[in-house]
């Protein structure tokens, strides 16, 4: 679990002279094991035991090191990636759409109610992991539970492309889709990074004036990649994905928004207008750095009339629903997004037939 995180550790701990910790070791008392989590959960926090802060403040100095540092996490993440696929009878090709790679996904038990409809996917990786193979697992997972095709997007990232280089390539890609399909047919989404940038494309897809996706997956999304969400600061150290947001998860943001401030709705989307977005499916857990992040999206929805289902599992740290499989956390979030989806993808599939044409009003 997370192998690509410790292969990075070890990385930049390798580097050496060449890179710097931002903070000293810090010690949090350690939580007892919630009880209200699954015995799977409750073993892989008992098993992985606290973070470690120092190694996850050190960041890389130069654009060579990041792009090292990137390319070794890339590999470790794609490590087995074939294998993990086929046991999902998931089928994935390489492809290219407006001159952005993709990965078209199609599982081998497709849903009669999804089979029309099409999933574009955003991997996460803090704007600069998951290039390539490594970035499309979970859409492999989506396909598999939903039954249904989806299209990954390997998006353009730092150190040499910064914003708005990612939203720039979803956006192009998205306006090909639509030439092939109705924007009721159309789900969009991802986790963490992945959740925030689809966010931030669906604000320029009203500020340009395109039709939206039916439904939208924001799986505890780094709505705001500043440091101010409260969960950044009482869940540093607890938090046994991302442990701190200072040093390396700072420096990437800062990295990816390049001359583009913090707060722009492009690049911490929590910051927008929300009116028109479509529903919304939200997971997160209670030792998640960004629950802040997810909590604070949901209110703005919400405000804004938004359908929101907001799913807050006992005792996860960041996106881990994702990565112990198997466990009743795991099965539930896929298996209520596969529901999700056959409900607003139809209903909007239908509203949008039942709409009256100007000949016929």
């Amino acid at each position: 679990m997370r192998v690509w995180f410790g292969v990075l550790m070890g990385l930049l701990v390798g580097l050496g002279g060449g890179i710097w910790a931002t903070s000293e070791w810090m010690s949090t008392a350690p939580l007892p094991i919630p009880v209200g989590a699954s015995s799977e959960i409750q073993q892989a926090i008992e098993e992985a035991g606290p973070p470690n802060l120092l190694a996850r403040s050190l960041v890389p100095q130069t654009n060579d090191q990041w792009r090292l540092v990137i390319e070794q996490a890339d590999w470790a993440r794609s490590e087995g990636f074939a294998d993990f696929a086929q046991s999902l009878g998931v089928t994935v090709v390489e492809d290219e759409i407006d001159g952005v790679p993709v990965h078209r996904v199609l599982p081998e038990q497709m849903d009669p109610e999804l089979a029309d409809q099409l999933f574009v996917y955003l991997h996460g990786g803090a704007y600069v992991f998951g290039g390539g193979e490594g970035g499309v697992r979970e859409a492999v997972l989506i396909s598999a539970f939903a039954g249904m095709p989806v299209v990954s997007v390997d998006y353009r990232m730092p150190p040499d492309h910064p914003h708005p280089a990612a939203v720039d390539d979803v956006e192009g890609v998205y306006r090909a889709l639509l030439s092939e399909y109705s924007p009721s047919e159309l789900a969009m989404g991802g986790t963490s990074a992945g959740g925030g940038l689809a966010m931030a494309s669906i604000h320029r897809f009203k500020d340009r004036g395109l039709p939206l996706p039916a439904a939208l997956y924001v799986g505890t999304p780094w709505a705001d990649i500043g440091k101010n969400g409260d969960t950044l600061y009482t869940m540093e150290g607890v938090d046994r994905v991302l442990g701190t947001y200072d040093g390396f998860i700072e420096a990437a943001a800062i990295l990816y928004a390049g001359e583009t401030d913090l707060k722009d709705p492009l690049v911490s989307p929590v910051y927008g207008d929300f009116e028109g977005f479509p529903p919304a499916y939200l997971v997160t857990g209670t030792r998640d750095m960004l629950l802040s992040d997810t909590a604070r999206v949901a209110q703005k929805m919400r405000v804004a009339g938004i359908e929101v289902e907001l799913i807050v599992f006992e005792g996860l740290s960041h996106a881990e629903y994702a990565f112990v499989q198997g466990s009743p956390e795991f099965e539930q979030t896929y298996g209520g997004l596969a529901e999700f989806l056959r409900l607003h993808l139809n209903d909007a599939e239908q509203s949008s037939e039942e709409a009256p044409t100007p000949e016929s009003s």
